[in-house]
């Protein structure tokens, strides 16, 4: 974990932190094993070293396959650790929590993993961003599931948008060849969140060696397909992370 590349912008009730190249590579449904690493220790050190017991989270599983980017679900108070993952026929692009020492997990590698936290409802959501979700303004309707769901005030909501591939290296044709950070900024700001609520992890992935970077695999610039990931827990008010 890189100390400065950590979130900043949440109450001390939640944790919140982003892994790096020195945690090891994640597990995911694309790469789930590696004969040459073990990637679910890889994660579950990780959880450790934050303070999050493996059997009190929850993995977002991903897919790219979809009709749509905007799935979004609220985790079951009772499938904590659920394999720590999603069974294989109930991918996600976000998920949410409304329980405390429920952890979420999400594996990237140059997509936007927005954290996103209402302290008033005490509502807690994990969104994965990427082309096909920014696409479809996931960030916008990630907000939006939250106001309809558990009846969320913007206004109220804090954002971090983590480590993601700059334009540089993957400029999206469909916002005048933007960023993915830049561009969710603007749909958080477009979907009500204030200015001094979004917290912006300002780090290219695709330059970063500190980061696993899908983009630069490939290139042929990375060996190994890897992932790091972002993980979210909600704590009991005023229980120390």
């Amino acid at each position: 974990m890189i100390a400065e590349h950590q979130p900043t912008i949440f109450p001390p009730s939640v944790i919140a932190k982003v892994s790096s190249v020195a945690n090891g590579r994640m597990p995911t449904a694309i790469v789930p094993t590696d004969p040459e690493q073990d990637l679910a220790a890889n994660r579950e050190q990780f959880l450790a070293a934050v303070g999050i017991h493996p059997d009190h989270a929850t993995q977002i599983r991903v897919t790219f396959d979809a009709d749509h980017y905007r799935r979004y679900r609220v985790a079951d108070v009772n499938a904590k650790g659920e394999g720590i993952g999603l069974a294989p026929g109930e991918p996600a692009d976000a998920m949410v929590v409304t329980d405390t020492n429920h952890a979420l997990v999400l594996p990237l590698a140059d997509c936007v993993g927005a954290i996103v936290y209402d302290p008033t409802k005490r509502v807690l959501m994990v969104s994965h961003l990427g082309r096909h979700s920014t696409e479809e303004h996931g960030a916008v309707h990630s907000v939006r599931f939250m106001q309809t769901a558990h009846d969320c005030n913007p206004a109220n909501i804090l954002v971090w948008i983590s480590p993601a591939v700059g334009a540089a290296s993957y400029p999206l044709q469909k916002f005048d060849e933007r960023g993915l950070q830049e561009v969710n900024l603007e749909q958080f700001l477009e979907a009500g969140i204030t200015p001094e609520h979004i917290e912006v992890a300002e780090v290219d992935t695709a330059s970063h060696d500190d980061y696993y970077s899908h983009s630069q695999f490939l290139k042929g610039n990375d060996a190994k397909r890897g992932r790091f990931a972002i993980v979210a827990m909600m704590l009991e008010q005023g229980e120390p992370a």
